[in-house]
């Protein structure tokens, strides 16, 4: 099970309390991940990526292990520790400012 922090405001819209857990079918991608989370909570489509081009919001930034893999590829594998859930996989709004 692949552990996923979402925003609170993607919480909100799923109504889901704390982490969401999912089973992701094949190699434990970003985009395994968004698709699994999709599909389970249809409600957040087109809220972390673009409906047409399932591309990236430009204000959403995903963490794996602590690490920034927000511009890796989105096929690319991610570490172990996110494939069995000793560690989630942060979904977060970016922050901007000034």
């Amino acid at each position: 099970m692949i552990r996923v922090v979402l925003p609170l405001h993607l919480r909100t819209l799923a109504r889901v309390d704390g982490d969401v857990l999912l089973d992701v079918e094949g190699p434990d991608t970003t985009v395994a991940i968004l698709d699994a989370l999709e599909a389970r909570y249809p409600m957040l489509c087109g809220t972390i990526r673009d409906h047409e081009s399932r591309t990236r919001r430009s204000r959403v930034r995903f963490f794996a292990a602590e690490e920034d893999v927000t511009h890796h590829s989105p096929d690319a594998p991610l570490p172990e520790t996110i494939a069995n859930g000793s560690l989630p996989f942060l979904i977060i709004g970016a922050i901007g400012g000034g």
